[in-house]
């Protein structure tokens, strides 16, 4: 019980068991900054490619899948390499996004190639048609993807997408707050925004410090 209230108990576990719920994830991503945030002392002078935060991470979960530690890479390299060095700061920001609320973000990816592709993922079910129909506001088909999508939009769509979800999402609040100040913007962008929005991090329970 203890170990559990601490958060100890996802230490050398396999990967089904550390995703498996939302304290679990907590958990594990207290557990990890504990152990190496030594990394990001100093001025966070030493930095790490995405392989060796992976050997990291493998370290506390021996399984954990090389995929999520690239994801986690991609929002803070962008369009850089995947051997290129981050800070332990910067990655930590964006794998905690990544990690805890990834069935989210795997939605957020499919919504905004809907809207990129000018479909609206915002389909209204309604429940009085037995036949499955559905109503569907005409999408406007004015993105590019170096343009990203409109962000009032996008953000209905998250929104909707918040309420039905049965896993974990950011409070919508601080999404709408963080998209509140852009036009448009990527899919990119936003998972850098919401790495670096700090009110989501506190929603975390832990915000990595640097230095």
């Amino acid at each position: 019980f203890n170990s559990v209230r601490q958060g100890t108990h996802v230490l050398f576990r396999e990967f089904s068991f550390v995703q498996a719920t939302p304290h679990n994830r907590a958990s594990f991503l207290r557990t990890f900054w504990r152990c190496f945030r030594t990394v990001g002392k100093n001025g966070g002078k030493y930095l790490l490619t995405a392989q060796e935060y992976h050997c990291l991470l493998q370290l506390l979960c021996p399984d954990f899948p090389m995929e999520l530690t690239q994801k986690a890479a991609r929002i803070v390299l962008m369009d850089d390499a995947m051997d290129c060095l981050m800070s332990f700061s910067d990655f930590l920001f964006a794998f905690q996004i990544q990690f805890y609320y990834s069935e989210f973000l795997e939605s957020v990816a499919a919504i905004y190639q809907d809207l990129l592709t000018g479909k609206n993922p915002n389909t209204v079910i309604v429940p009085t048609s037995s036949s499955g129909q559905h109503r569907q506001r005409q999408p406007q088909n004015d993105c590019s993807p170096l343009d990203g999508v409109e962000a009032s939009l996008f953000y209905q769509c998250l929104e909707s997408l918040c309420d039905r979800s049965k896993y974990s999402c950011p409070p919508s609040a601080l999404v709408k707050e963080m998209l509140s100040s852009a036009q448009r913007l990527t899919f990119y962008g936003f998972l850098m925004a919401l790495a670096k929005d700090q009110g989501i991090n506190r929603a975390l329970g832990k915000s990595p410090v640097s230095g």
